[in-house]
This record gives C-alpha cells, structure tokens and sequence, in this order.
C-alpha cells in the first residue's frame, strides 16, 4: 500500500467525483466570481467619491451619492443572492459527493477478502468511512471556490493597482511569494499530522468497540479501571498528536501575521512617502489600505482554509488507501455460475498457510466427499479443521493443489454463485440489530412470510419467538442480546434453512450451548442436514457417531478416516480422541 501521495495525485483521484456536478459547480464558481467582484468594486467607489470631493466638492452632488449608493446596493443584493447559492447548493454539493464516496467505499468493502478484515480493526475501517468522509464534504466544496476567489482577488488588485503606482504595487505584491515559501514549509508537517489523528481515532474507535462488545468481560473480571486507564493512554496519544498539528498550525498563522505587517509598513511608509511628493493622491493612498485589507483578509482565509484544506486532503488519502486495496480472491476470466449442484467435493493435495505466515497449516491434503454424505472432521486445536471450511466457500485462497466441486476447480467458479449453494453455521453466531423476521430472511432475500415461518419451525425455533414480545418481529438488540446462546443459534439455523443450500458446514455449531439448548439445536441440525452434503467440526465427539465419514486431523495431515465404528475398531487416534473427549464430559456433567 502507497504511503505517500502528491498532493495533485489525490486531486486527479478525486476529480472524478465532481463529474455528475459538473453544473452545479460551475454555477457556484460563477457566484464566487461574481461575490468577488463585488468585493472589489466597493474600493473603487469609495476612492472615486474621495477623489472627487477632495479635487471639487461641488462635483459631488446628491444624484452621484444616490446613483452610486444605488450601484452598491443593487451589488450587495446579487452578492447576497450568490453567497445563498454557494452556502446551499454548494455544501449541498459537497454531502453528495460524500454520499458518493461513502457508497464506493462501503461498496469496495463488501468485494475484499475475509483476510482483509482479520488484519484490520473494525474501528480504523469505521472511522475511513464516517469521520474522513465528513471532512470531504467541506473540502468538495470549499476547495475551488477558495482558490478561485483568492486568484481573482488577487489578479484583479494587481491589476488595479498597477494602474495607479507601479513601485508601490510590486513592493507590496514582492512580498507575496516569499510569504507562500516561508508558510509552505508548515504544510506538509500539518498534514502528516492529520492523517496521524485520523489513525488514532480509528484506534479510539476500536478500543470503545471493544470495551461495548466486551462490556460482560470486563465486569466479570471488575477490569474497569484497566480499561480506563488504557482509553487514557491512548486518549493522551491523541492529544499529543494534535498539540504537534496545533504546533505547526500556529506557526503557519504567526508567519502570516509577520508578512501582514510587513505589507501594512511598506503601505504606511513608503505610500505616505508616494503622497507627499505628489505621485499618488489621498484617494488612491484609501484605495491601497482597502486593497491591502482586502488582500490580507484573503491570505487569511486561505491560512485558515488550509486547516480544512488538509483534513479534507487526509480523507481522500485514507479513502485511496482503501479503494486501492488489492482482491486477491477474484474470479478467473471465465468463471461460471453453478447450475443443479450435486454437492461432490474433492480436495487434491492442498496446501494452505495463512497470509504473513510461513507456516502450512494444511499440507498436501487430499479427500472426496460424495454428494449427500455428512462427514466430521475431528482432531486437535490448530490441525486445520476450520481451515478446511474457510477454502471451501473461497474465504481464502490455497496455495498450491486444488478444490473442486462437482468436477469444477472452485476458482472457475463465480464466488457469488459458489456461496449461495453454501450454508454456514457458526459456533460464533452473528445476528443482525433489528427483528427476528430481519434476520432469518436474511438467508433469502425475496422469500415469502409462508417460506420464514417454515424454515422458523424446521430450525426448531417458531416455538419460542412465538413466545417473544411481538414475535417475528421483536427487535433481537445488537448481536441477539436479548435472545439466549441456544436461541440464536435456531435463528441461525432458521436463515440457512431459508437459503436451502446443497452444501452445508457446521463449524462447532452446539460447542457453546448447554446440555439442553445443545440437544435441542443438535436435533434442528440433524434435519437441516438431510441430504445435503455436510461438513461437521464437532467439539463433542457424541455428537459425530452417525457420520458417514470420519476425517481425523493432526499435525501430519488426515491421519485416520472411516465411520465411528471402523476407527473406534482401530483403536488408533479416534478412539483416543473419543474416550479422551468422554472422559471430558462426564467430568463437565
């Protein structure tokens, strides 16, 4: 991932967002201009009136006051008129570009792979696509009508002026340039420092999200003041990161407050020199410290839009850095949608390590399963077994041997179309915040209430939320909290029954449940199984015995395979396993 972007490689990358407002930013450019003239205009008035009374007082008479009043008045109403559009439309403008990059990043999120999430926190993705976005709102559009309105202003007040002294004119713009070399050097130091507090919120934000989903944790363990004291050390980073961004922040501003007096001597001096010998008139000397106000309330608006410049610059960088994320699990050029799935899945000396690892957990891996046949894999802690389930649906890709699926090499297979003949059922549950109906539709998007309430009763589960407050439609909490461990997982189960998929994994499905919610989840799971070819890793080995097969995993590879009976006969590494695991339970009993 590129660490460092010019700052006109973020522009080109962004300049496409303003494509489908390209109207509405003209428009606001065009206000811009036109409030900026404005703004010059009432300097030239005010020196005209100056000069003419100073010069005959008699020339100025009661028609030129009001006509000339009237011109600004009728001024100051289109410039008002313009400043609504900008303020607007224009933010306006700037929420739906952000709209826009938030759906291409949310929708960039959806295609990276499952690794992607396993190395980075929820907090620091969560912050790339709210906080950094927000700050893109302002800088779309604020960006051109700042640097257009200060151009102007500028080119224009050089102009004028140059027209009316040309020493006193280049000694004040000379300045000019070497105020932008001297504050430059603040900007990059202001800008690393953004994206170092962006980064920390997202760390902020992960540790809240943590110490909310741990909230039962931490009590159990009376670890609050822990987790305060880490909140503050990290909270203590954040401030110290901003103290260096304010640092460099009020270095910029003392820098352009040097070169603000700088401007106002040489009109003090050498202007009122310029009057006193004649070479310029009282009106013109007010028409410099109009100019001069003017040009320093622009540079100032433009130091302090420098602020907003680099936060906005921070965010499209950090929304890069996402959308330039490689997919290392793409489609092959012909992969095919699947039709009529026997569920047949063989695996041909695989070999799979985990990404930033060396380690194979997965070595030369070779079985078959036939379609409808339900077989366990079983072994110890870190042999592979939920490594297995991840590559079948393509979570992740192998390294070497392959993966096929009625004959098909699952990588010519379309990842959409493979993972809707799959269904999943966790040991981990994961339901959605919002209504039990929510969540087990979920499994089938355009599914009848007739089609719900069936799979709710083939799971096991219509029973108990009919029980629930307003049944299918009680709203569960975030994650199922106000449902039990067993409960959820019917739900769960309810979803893949609604998906009706021919393959199906059950990775610890009932590990965490008690005795009676496992006896009841184990009975749905025995019917969701019904020919279907499944894939079982068992925690409680009692509950594998009528498997077709038996996959025993360890260090070396598949190590044993048979049904219950065969490898129990065997007397090998089963039937330690089995008896180990007995032994196990009983004592739990």
């Amino acid at each position: 991932m590129k660490e460092n972007y010019s700052v006109f490689y973020l522009f080109e990358r962004f300049r496409p967002y303003y494509k489908k407002y390209y109207g509405t930013l003209l428009i606001d450019l065009i206000c811009a201009m036109f409030s900026t003239m404005c703004d010059l205009i009432l300097p030239i008035i005010l020196r005209f009136l100056t000069n003419t009374a100073r010069q005959d007082i008699n020339k100025l008479t009661i028609n030129l006051i009001f006509m000339l009043g009237g011109l600004f008045a009728v001024l100051r109403i289109l410039d008002t008129m313009a400043n609504y559009y900008m303020q607007y439309i224009g933010h306006v403008m700037g929420a739906k570009i952000e709209t826009d990059m938030r759906y291409d990043v949310f929708s960039k999120l959806q295609q990276l792979p499952y690794s992607y999430y396993n190395t980075n926190k929820s907090g620091q993705i969560l912050s790339r696509i709210t906080t950094d976005l927000f700050e893109v709102t302002e800088f779309a559009h604020h960006c051109p009508e700042e640097f257009l309105i200060g151009g102007v202003k500028l080119i224009i007040s050089f102009l004028i002026l140059i027209n009316i002294n040309v020493p006193l004119t280049l000694a004040i713009f000379a300045t000019l340039p070497v105020m932008v070399i001297s504050i430059s050097r603040y900007n990059s130091s202001m800008r690393n420092s953004q994206k170092s507090q962006r980064n920390q919120i997202g760390e902020l934000n992960s540790g809240i999200e943590n110490n909310i989903l741990g909230a039962k944790v931490v009590k159990s363990f009376a670890n609050e003041e822990l987790e305060i004291e880490k909140f503050h050390k990290e909270n203590l980073k954040f401030l110290g990161i901003k103290k260096i961004f304010y640092k460099s922040l009020t270095g910029f501003h003392a820098v352009s407050r040097i070169f603000d007096g700088i401007m106002y001597l040489i009109v003090i001096v050498y202007g009122s020199y310029l009057m006193k010998i004649g070479e310029i008139t009282a009106g013109d000397m007010f028409l410099y410290t109009l100019y001069i106000n003017m040009l320093l309330a622009t540079v100032k608006r433009i130091v302090e839009f420098m602020e907003q410049f680099q936060r906005g610059m921070t965010g499209i960088e950090r929304f890069i850095e996402i959308m330039d994320v490689e997919n290392d699990i793409k489609d092959s050029e012909n992969a095919i949608e699947l039709t009529d799935v026997k569920g047949d899945i063989k695996f041909d000396n695989v070999s799979f390590s985990y990404p930033l690892s060396e380690v194979n957990v997965l070595d030369n891996v070779s079985f078959s399963i036939k379609r409808g046949e339900n077989v366990a894999l079983v072994g110890s802690s870190g042999v592979g077994k939920t490594t297995i389930s991840n590559l079948i649906p393509r979570f992740y890709d192998i390294n070497s041997g392959s993966i096929t699926l009625d004959g098909i090499n699952i990588k010519d297979i379309k990842q959409i179309s493979l993972r809707n003949n799959i269904g999943i059922v966790q040991q981990d549950v994961y339901l959605f915040s919002g209504t039990v109906y929510e969540n087990i539709i979920y499994g089938k998007k355009n599914a009848s209430k007739d089609e719900v309430v069936k799979a709710a009763k083939m799971a096991g589960a219509y029973d108990f939320i009919m029980e629930l407050e307003n049944g299918f439609d009680t709203h569960i909490g975030e994650r199922g909290t106000k449902l039990s461990g067993g409960q959820k997982q019917r739900i769960s189960i309810a979803r893949v029954f609604l998906k009706n998929p021919p393959i199906l994994i059950l990775d610890e499905a009932t590990s965490a449940l008690d005795n009676t919610s496992e006896a009841i989840v184990q009975k749905s799971l025995e019917t969701l199984s019904d020919g279907r070819t499944t894939f079982t890793i068992a925690h409680r080995l009692s509950t594998i015995k009528n498997a077709t097969k038996i996959l025993v995993l360890t260090e070396n590879g598949i190590e044993e395979s048979g049904t219950h009976s065969e490898l129990m006969n065997k007397k090998g590494v089963y039937y330690n396993l089995y008896n180990k695991n007995i032994d196990e339970t009983a004592v739990n009993l």
